[in-house]
């Protein structure tokens, strides 16, 4: 008895059919990831290489936003891009800094579809657009991509947007999102954002006139805190 209402409530409940394009892009980036991942867990980076479409940084605007590079530590290659916008307002834009998914293991600011969707962001709000290229797995382990969060926070903190972007950016108006991964690495590093307490000179405190505001965006990948024998 119990196994026949098991069944009737599974039949009642079946997954709806996804169309034919979203089944086709699932079944394409499943085949690219198998084709990129090696049997002792390590990720043939070459390859990757090729799948990836990248889009350069354009210093010249392009439908109301440019954009440009800038390296916080070369030694382990942590950069953003960031997305300026024309925007012919008197105030100064807020300040996204955005973490691009990808499993903490694929894909970069650079990757065109990152591009375009960070561009779009920093035009349609309008807002200053900082995306991190923080360190991937399995070559960098766990807590990487969180200091790389908070090492850019700290770059920002000092000045070193301010020569590119000071005219333009309020940095005690920031946000903090991310898609997949990256909302992940958004809330940890939010996390340690405010557990560091004082010490920030341009990036306040919640309890502060000039709050530096922390808010995850997009869909968040949550992983289990306790430390596993895999990571």
């Amino acid at each position: 008895m119990a196994d026949a209402s098991r069944s009737a409530a599974t039949a009642k409940y079946r997954k709806p059919k996804l169309p034919l394009k979203v089944r086709l892009s699932v079944s394409l980036i499943s085949a690219i990831t198998d084709a990129i991942c090696r049997s002792d867990g390590t990720i043939n980076r070459r390859l990757i290489s090729f799948l990836n479409l990248r889009a350069p940084p354009n210093p010249t605007t392009v439908r109301g936003v440019r954009t440009i590079d800038l390296t916080v530590d070369p030694s382990r290659k942590l950069w953003f891009r960031l997305f300026l916008p024309v925007d012919g307002r008197p105030q100064r834009l807020p300040l996204i800094v955005f973490f691009h998914g990808g499993g903490f293991a694929y894909l970069s600011p650079d990757t065109r579809a990152y591009d375009l969707a960070c561009r779009r962001i920093a035009r349609k709000i309008p807002a200053v657009v900082a995306s991190v290229n923080y360190r991937l797995a399995p070559e960098h382990r766990y807590p990487a991509p969180y200091e790389d969060g908070i090492d850019v926070l700290r770059f920002v903190d000092s000045g070193g947007i301010d020569a590119v972007a000071g005219y333009l950016v309020d940095t005690s108006s920031c946000f903090l999102a991310g898609d997949s991964a990256g909302a992940n690495i958004a809330h940890h590093v939010a996390c340690r954002w405010a557990a560091a307490g004082g010490g920030w000179s341009k990036v306040r405190l919640l309890d502060s006139p000039k709050s530096f505001l922390l808010r995850v965006l997009c869909h968040e990948l949550i992983s289990n805190p306790m430390r596993s024998s895999d990571h």
